[in-house]
């Protein structure tokens, strides 16, 4: 009943920045989490960032302080500015939306993200 869109994904060189957007639409109430997820040629996913229906955010070590999550309200979008990338930073990642009260999650189609000269 949550469908998420995203795009902003591409090619970046190392030191760079990118913006990656998630559109959510469908049944959104309640109390939620919506998150990135990023999954890296042969590794597992692993949580980059999220923010909570209240506001509250949470890094992963890896990219805090250089990661800033945001949300635009008004139309249900969630960004995520990620500045000072490296090779390490390249990988597909996933929106995440994630219900407190039933638990249900959804994803994103993926965006590519690779940090590259």
């Amino acid at each position: 009943q949550v469908q998420l869109v995203e795009s902003g994904g591409g090619l970046v060189q190392p030191g760079g920045s990118l913006r990656l957007s998630c559109a959510a639409s469908g049944s959104i109430w309640g109390a939620y989490v919506m998150g990135w997820y990023r999954q890296a040629p042969g590794k597992q996913r692993e949580l980059v960032a999220d923010i909570t229906s209240s506001g509250g955010t949470n890094y992963a070590d890896s990219v805090k302080g250089r990661s800033t999550i945001s949300r635009d309200r008004a139309r249900n979008t969630v960004f995520l500015q990620m500045n000072s990338l490296n090779a390490e930073d390249t990988a597909v990642y996933y929106c995440n939306f994630r219900t407190s009260y039933t638990g249900l999650t959804y994803w994103g189609q993926g965006a590519q993200v690779t940090v590259s000269s």
